[in-house]
């Protein structure tokens, strides 16, 4: 009987958050207009510059010189690539003479085998190419793999995507791979060192430029002649992910308002992202990259204001509110990077994990901790009522606290996985950042097949 009250428990709960899912928040719907941002298109960025975009989640763009092509970056995989290498065929049969990868992440390099398999390519990138996969593959770390899954949205079905907030929710055929440390077998033969450097390739001159951001392999490429600038992921339409939840290294937030300020001194009237789509008009062009240098200013400034107060990262992300004129703009909304995600991990880059409070120097075991809670709660029951109440009403986060409590005090249980799940699913609804919402959907989805298994033992 109690097995069967189980199963009829987890089928309830996951039939209530799916119908809860279907109603629209206002975080859920402004998602669900970006797919406008994602739909696949060939945009004609300048005289002979192409962009593909909405084939996989970043756009591949073609340069046609006078007797060979140039192309900057190559998307997450093979078969996007085919399909974009297919449409470029549309517009011209010239040769690849030459690809220019923007920096290592799996999603600018996938397709690299198909459009060099032409001929022999010139492909340049930095001299420290995948240097942050690199990174990983040292440590012996993998759970970034689960992570970068988990961000990615990868492990759930469509119903439950709606887009990764900077492109459209695509499945990658090696998801665990695209966050992790397995490259394409086709590597760069022309590297780029820490200085500016000029290229001809088909006629055409680039220059390009080394920076640090995102990663430090980066670069973003300069086309002179027509004032079109590759911003790889410097820039996207979305605010920056200043800290990826999959793990990274610091990403350097002064390296990074210099690097746009380096790109503001060319003065570009078109700008090509390494998501979203291309931005045409020279005015707006001038005032998303200002503003985005700004904003992300700002943030860092303020951060630093709150730290030098001795404030701990949970003061700072109610401290730091970016302000108005930046907040209205949809380009830095927070679709893709979160704002208290890169408060948090400016304060972690410069001063490490230890917050400053010294009751944190040697936190209590978790599961003395939560034996703790329990007590104060009045025992397991009453702790395992107030989760409840809290779902009740719809107090997701402080659900969410509590149901792990319960979870490490009975982890063989099933029950405390569900209420962790639903009140993970209630989050989801209420945030805008796509790759958060997918790590809670993710988690849900785990938790929810970690009870079924409880259930039926």
């Amino acid at each position: 009987m109690r097995t069967i009250i189980s199963l009829l428990l987890v089928v309830i709960t996951t039939i209530t958050s799916s119908m809860a899912l279907a109603v629209d928040t206002p975080e859920t719907a402004l998602l669900k207009a970006r797919n406008a941002e994602f739909q696949k298109d060939t945009v004609h960025v300048a005289d002979n510059v192409y962009t593909f975009t909405g084939y996989s989640v970043q756009p591949v763009s073609m340069i046609v010189g006078k007797d060979g092509l140039v192309i900057v970056d190559t998307g997450i995989d093979t078969a996007s690539a085919k399909k974009v290498l297919a449409a470029m065929r549309k517009i011209t049969a010239l040769p690849i003479k030459a690809i220019l990868i923007t920096h290592g992440h799996s999603d600018h390099i996938g397709g690299i085998p198909v459009f060099a398999a032409e001929g022999h390519p010139q492909i340049w990138a930095r001299s420290n190419f995948r240097d942050e996969a690199h990174a990983f593959k040292r440590e012996g770390l993998t759970i970034n793999r689960i992570r970068g899954a988990r961000q990615g949205g990868f492990l759930l079905p469509p119903e439950k995507r709606i887009n990764n907030g900077i492109a459209q929710a695509y499945y990658p055929k090696h998801s665990l791979e695209v966050f992790g440390t397995k490259a394409t077998a086709i590597q760069p033969n022309h590297h780029l060192g820490s200085t500016r450097e000029l290229i001809e390739v088909a006629g055409i001159s680039l220059e390009l430029v080394p920076i640090n951001g995102e990663t430090k392999d980066a670069m973003y490429i300069w086309y002179p002649a027509k004032r079109v600038l590759f911003s790889g992921d410097f820039f996207y339409s979305s605010w920056p992910n200043l800290y990826a939840i999959r793990g990274s290294e610091y990403r350097d937030v002064q390296s990074w308002i210099s690097g746009l300020n380096q790109m503001l001194k060319e003065k570009p009237e078109k700008l090509v992202p390494g998501h979203t789509r291309p931005i045409t008009d020279k005015a707006e062009v001038m005032d998303r990259l200002t503003n985005y240098r700004d904003a992300v200013q700002y943030v860092f400034n303020k951060t630093i204001e709150g730290m030098n107060k001795g404030m701990t990262p949970d003061k700072l992300v109610e401290y730091v509110k970016l302000p108005q004129k930046y907040a209205d703009k949809d380009y830095l909304r927070n679709y893709y990077g979160n704002i208290q995600w890169a408060v948090r991990s400016i304060f972690a880059g410069t001063l490490g994990w230890f917050d400053g409070n010294p009751t944190h120097l040697f936190s209590l075991p978790v599961k003395a901790e939560a034996e703790r809670m329990a007590t104060l709660a009045g025992g397991k029951a009453k702790l395992e009522q107030a989760t409840l109440d809290a779902l009740n009403n719809k107090d997701y986060q402080w659900a969410a606290q509590l149901a792990d409590q319960l979870i490490v005090l009975e982890p063989s249980t099933g029950k405390p996985k569900l209420m962790k799940a639903e009140a993970l699913e209630g989050l989801a609804k209420h945030l805008l950042t796509a790759t958060g919402r997918n790590y809670y959907l993710t988690c849900a989805q785990e938790l929810r097949k970690a009870a079924e298994k409880h259930s039926v033992k």
